[in-house]
């Protein structure tokens, strides 16, 4: 009944967490040079071009494994074409998985 709103909460805070996390990643890399970009702004764009990354990749590989993907799934109660879904949740991901490899190979 309410897994459209479990959704969105989950959607939206999962997004806000991975451009806060991108923000973060970007004022450290700043913190060393003069140039006055804006650490959302880097985070935006970043997901928004993974995302795009993702997508396109995806729709490559399945075009050429000739796969049958639905137009549009109901997720949580909202039709949504499948890759771009796929896409944003990885990208959403992504930086959490970059932490970790660092965590990682630092020891």
């Amino acid at each position: 009944m309410y897994s459209w709103l479990i959704f969105l909460v989950l959607f939206t805070g999962g997004l806000l967490v991975s451009v806060l996390e991108r923000m973060k990643h970007y004022r450290q890399i700043n913190a060393s040079n003069e140039i006055k970009i804006s650490p959302i702004s880097l985070a935006l764009q970043e997901l928004i071009a993974v995302s795009g990354g993702i997508y396109l990749s995806l729709v490559m590989l399945i075009s050429f494994l000739k796969l049958d993907v639905p137009e549009k799934v109901l997720i949580f109660g909202f039709y949504i074409d499948p890759i771009a879904f796929l896409s944003i949740a990885l990208s959403i991901v992504q930086p959490f998985f970059v932490k970790l490899f660092y965590k990682n190979s630092k020891g």
